[in-house]
């Protein structure tokens, strides 16, 4: 039985700040920003946006009755939860009127949760061969303002849908996965902020790649010309190009062009949105299908799931005929292009706009922000939470 991904969609939010003039603002040069880490718009989070929102507006662009009558788990990767006890997915599950009988679970390892979820919904999938699984990763990413790590935040949440014979790339079942103990990047319960070492961080992440690629190629007999591209987890965009790098030896001078050409493809919607934590992957992922016109049936995709602390797996996926024509492209146009650009200064004024801690009640705007689900306030330490269509 094959088992994938039938759907996948993603959301960011409406407002952008530029990264030529972030860096200018931060007595930078552009180049370190654009090229040094390879990033060119960064997506800022309104106050009416949440991890929450921006997960079920993403899950919004895909889910159709007969999908939502047919999912029976719910599965929400972050590492950026609203709550201690109460998962992310439980709300989501109610904004899109899902399935009652379903489960509903929050899913955290940094950056690998989404992978983490996907392998769980495959297994579900194998028990539970006509039931639908709702795998979500939505993250907001904060360092802080003038902070090392400040040029890749971001802001934005994919949806899948899993099932079995999917439309869009069929699951293979060999997959690599290594865990150690390192702090490269944390965030403790008591800071809405991430702390990083951003040296150590970039070296690990090599790291576990060629400790995966190396373990799954003698696992599979499998080698790099096998591969139509090579997906990374993208904290920022000249990441994933470094780990690529490490292997491209291993290729004929095609297969060097083939993987070069289809990761900058495959990083463009990063490039443009900035740093999503745990969707990052997929976000990469659904830029090469949708920007790349030519892919092949049965090509199969890499992917390299990091998420620090550290676990990281390699695993891959066959694409299916017709796979395009179960893509949104058209969607994802238009949210680009009715994205508003915004000022350093406006940013650094969004930003710094935090909900109360000590339960006081707050009504937020929710007119000027064009999302169908939007965050509305708190009352009673509990987040209105507002679906405009119901």
């Amino acid at each position: 039985m094959k088992i994938g991904i039938d759907k996948i969609g993603f959301y960011i939010p409406h407002l952008y700040v530029d990264m030529n003039k972030l860096a200018v603002s931060r007595n930078v040069e552009p180049e370190k920003f654009t090229i040094g880490i390879g990033q060119e718009k960064m997506a800022v989070p309104p106050i009416t946006q949440d991890p929450v929102t921006l997960a079920a507006n993403a899950a919004l662009e895909i889910l159709d009755e007969k999908d939502k009558k047919e999912i029976d788990f719910v599965i929400f990767g972050t590492e950026s939860g609203i709550d201690s006890s109460k998962s992310a997915a439980v709300y989501v599950h109610d904004l899109l009127d899902i399935n009652p009988y379903a489960r509903a679970i929050e899913v955290k390892q940094a950056c690998y949760g989404t992978t983490a979820g996907i392998q769980m919904a495959k297994g579900h999938i194998a028990l539970n061969p006509e039931s639908k699984v709702l795998v979500l990763g939505s993250d907001i990413a904060r360092y802080g303002l003038n902070t090392s790590g400040e040029a890749t935040q971001g802001a934005g949440a994919v949806a899948l849908v899993i099932s079995a014979n999917p439309s869009i790339l069929e699951l293979e079942d060999q997959s690599v996965y290594f865990t150690t103990d390192i702090m490269d990047f944390w965030r403790p319960i008591y800071s809405d902020k991430a702390f990083v070492d951003g040296k150590l961080s970039n070296e690990q992440y090599i790291a576990f790649f060629s400790k995966v690629w190396e373990q799954y190629k003698t696992k599979t007999g499998l080698e790099l010309k096998d591969f139509e591209a090579i997906c990374y987890h993208l904290p920022y965009t000249k990441m994933g190009l470094k780990a690529l790098r490490t292997v491209l030896d291993e290729g004929t001078e095609d297969v060097k062009d083939r993987l070069m050409e289809n990761y900058k493809i495959s990083a463009r919607y990063n490039r443009n949105v900035g740093n999503i934590y745990t969707g990052s992957l997929y976000l990469s992922f659904l830029s090469l299908l949708a920007r790349k016109e030519d892919l092949d049936a049965d090509s199969r995709i890499g992917l390299f799931s990091y998420g620090s602390g550290a676990v990281g797996e390699f695993f891959t996926g066959l694409l299916q005929a017709d796979y395009r024509e179960h893509l949104h492209v058209e969607n994802h146009i238009k949210l680009f292009s009715a994205r508003k650009e915004i000022t350093v200064a406006e940013y650094e004024e969004i930003f710094q706009e935090t909900l109360p801690t000590d339960g006081s009640t707050i009504e937020l705007d929710i007119d000027n922000d064009p999302a169908t689900i939007c965050l509305a306030g708190m009352a009673d330490n509990k987040r209105q939470y507002v679906n405009k269509t119901k």
